[in-house]
């Protein structure tokens, strides 16, 4: 029979309480995840005054254009490296989740924290693409963790809260950068770089004590027998090639939508708010204020997903979210942001379907680690979440590129919304999981 095939409904399980270690591992996941949140949003809050204090220092003009150019340039190796975290996955399949779910918090916090030190804008590209592949690990290391760790009646809810502590670490991004905005002027963007290297330290506390979950152990025997690029061979074996290639282009979908779109929401608010006379620490609060509509959307939207990948399956709730995304996207930058004095008000009432749609990464978190095995699920989880983002580069790369053409980031950004409309066709061809238990 094929591995795609449905399988039969499971019986309704008993909920079951949390073990101490459930629970104390949770939040090292969800609050790694949470600093992930931070960390990477906090480069899209300070995108346009740490390039208008870099550029010129490395010889280039802060034009609008410029800005938008870098801008996009150092988005894209921000993803490359976020692309090459997949190599975590091995790492996470061999030695355990929790010990490189702490060893990716450190990388990508070690290396934000050296972005507030920086004197070029080459030096802070180089950060980024290193601060990026701590952070692509994080999410497939505290995702397998929580899939495998807790108890089955549980799981479906456990994914969905977790997939909060991103969108968390976001708001957190924008109060910081409230705050700090207000008291710092020029040198806010390097003090929030600093902010975002820092909060790591609390996670040793939280790790200790956290146990491997029982189904790597069952398996630990096997698994570290294991060459780090035999799991790779595994997911493009006969019977897993199908679904790590479908799986791989849904998030490539995601990532143009997340990293093509709503990170440049700040951006988009600064350039709104100095048009309309507000510059300075009142767009910085603005594009905050933004920041944090969105993230709290999100979380909202998190927390329906349980229900939603219940009621209509994984891919049912996916394609709810893809089409949520696509057509808030265009209208958001295609319309709404050329309505000029008008913009304000109905750009963020935008917002805030926008960060609803950002869910659909939550629907990942659940649906993954239900198509694969426990010897190459971190694998699984960490290459179709972080390969992906190879083409996402590419594509964030090009939205620069016409922020620069256009002189405006508002078309280029309606444009991603392409890629919802083509994940949306290829949503079908997915395996369908609902029901089913976690794979020995």
């Amino acid at each position: 029979m094929s591995t795609d095939a449905i399988q039969p409904e499971a019986r309704p399980v008993q909920e079951a309480s949390l073990t101490r270690n459930q629970i104390r591992g949770f939040w090292a996941s969800w609050g790694g995840w949470a600093l992930d949140g931070m960390d990477s949003f906090i480069y899209a809050l300070v995108l346009v005054p740490s390039l208008r204090d870099l550029l010129p220092r490395s010889g280039i003009a802060a034009t609008k254009g410029n800005i938008g150019f870098y801008g996009g340039l150092l988005f894209a190796l921000f993803l490359i490296g976020w692309g090459l975290a997949f190599l975590w996955g091995p790492v996470g399949d061999k030695f355990g989740r929790v010990r490189t779910l702490m060893l990716t918090i450190v990388w990508y916090s070690v290396f934000t924290f050296l972005s507030a030190l920086v004197t070029n804008v080459w030096q802070l590209a180089g950060l980024r693409l290193l601060a990026g592949i701590g952070i692509g690990g994080e999410w497939a290391m505290g995702g397998t963790f929580v899939a495998e760790e807790w108890p089955e009646s549980r799981r479906r809810a456990g994914a969905g809260f977790m997939h909060t502590g991103y969108y968390v670490g976001i708001f957190l991004a924008a109060l910081a950068n409230y705050a700090i905005g207000s008291h710092f002027g020029h040198n806010a963007w390097r003090v929030m770089f600093a902010v975002g290297g820092l909060p790591a330290l609390l996670l040793a506390w939280v790790r200790h004590g956290v146990k491997e979950p029982v189904h790597w152990q069952k398996k630990e025997g096997v698994v570290r027998t294991w060459q780090i690029w035999r799991p790779f061979a595994t997911l493009f074996s006969k019977e897993w090639r199908r679904r790590t290639i479908l799986n791989s282009l849904y998030m490539l979908a995601s990532i143009s939508g997340l990293w093509a779109g709503t990170v440049y929401v700040p951006a988009a608010v600064t350039a709104l708010a100095e048009a309309a006379g507000r510059v300075g620490p009142q767009a910085a609060q603005l594009a905050s204020r933004a920041t944090m509509l969105v993230a709290f959307a999100t979380i909202l939207g998190c927390l329906a997903m349980p229900w939603l990948a219940e009621k209509l399956g994984r891919r049912g709730a996916l394609s709810f979210y893809f089409a949520l995304m696509g057509t808030v996207i265009a209208v958001t930058f295609g319309k709404v942001f050329y309505l000029g004095a008008d913009a304000f008000p109905w750009f963020f009432v935008c917002l805030f379907f926008l960060g609803l749609g950002g869910a659909n990464f939550a629907v990942y978190t659940l649906w993954l680690p239900e198509q694969y095995p426990t010897e190459c699920r971190a694998s699984a989880f960490a290459f179709c979440t972080s390969f992906a983002r190879f083409g996402g580069a590419g594509i964030t790369f090009l939205v620069g590129a016409g922020v620069q053409h256009y002189g405006s980031l508002g078309i280029p950004v309606a444009l991603t919304s392409i890629a919802f409309a083509i994940g949306l066709l290829l949503i079908p061809f997915g395996v369908e999981t609902r029901g089913q238990t976690l794979p020995a």
